[in-house]
């Protein structure tokens, strides 16, 4: 029988962990995404700063760092995690490669749903004489809003997938719990309650997305 008394507090705190890389790993990898992306998109063939070397690199980039199943990134990383972060064990050494690969996918997925957005509005905004980085910023991105915030909701739940994968090499977390509680100790109770847990963690993220989606396309 489960001794939930003893494992509550440490779900408590797993959970904690497990929100704390989450949130960091979001606002990094969201952050520098969106500025991949952006450059992507700017720097295509026929686009506002087309530029066919810059493209090309971080196109090879993305191409090369995407692919890589994450249990796979965060071992091969792990020397410039230990330069980095000093260590290559706990919560916080395992934002570095989470946030690293998500910024990668976010920088692809935001780039696709610029891409997607209708070349007539960019068309109409350079015939009034707007300079680039305006279209860039005030127009482009803003028409893309929508399917953007869905995008960044699907690699949150991504993210949170991404956080519970990181305990299996001791990055901490839910998953962390559930490997060493449930997995280890042939508890499948503990484990059946990390799952729900990360469950409902991932249809609050999902609602929350779609909400915002909406709201912007009321507009």
């Amino acid at each position: 029988m489960t001794d939930w008394t003893t494992l509550l507090p440490v779900l408590g705190e797993s959970f904690q962990q497990t929100i704390y890389m989450v949130v960091i790993t979001v606002l990094l990898s969201g952050v520098a995404g969106l500025a991949l992306g952006v450059t992507l998109y700017a720097t295509r063939p026929g686009n506002l700063f087309a530029n066919k070397a810059v493209f090309s690199f971080l196109n090879f980039l993305v191409n090369i760092i995407r692919p890589i199943p994450f249990i796979i990134f965060i071992t091969a990383i792990a020397p410039l995690t230990l330069i980095v972060m000093g260590t290559t064990i706990g919560t916080t050494a395992a934002i570095l490669p989470m946030a690293l690969m998500a910024g990668v996918v976010i920088g692809r997925v935001v780039e696709q749903n610029l891409v997607a957005s209708d070349p007539g509005v960019v068309e109409a905004a350079r015939a009034m004489g707007d300079n680039r980085l305006h279209i860039l910023w005030a127009v482009v991105i803003p028409e893309s809003l929508a399917p953007l915030i869905l995008g960044y909701t699907f690699m949150i739940i991504a993210i949170v997938d991404v956080s519970a994968m990181a305990g299996y090499i001791g990055g901490g977390g839910l998953g962390n719990f559930a490997i060493m509680y449930g997995y280890q100790q042939f508890n499948w109770e503990v484990t059946l309650v990390t799952v729900l847990i990360i469950i409902v963690m991932v249809q609050a993220a999902q609602l929350l997305g779609n909400f915002l989606a909406q709201r912007i396309l009321r507009r």
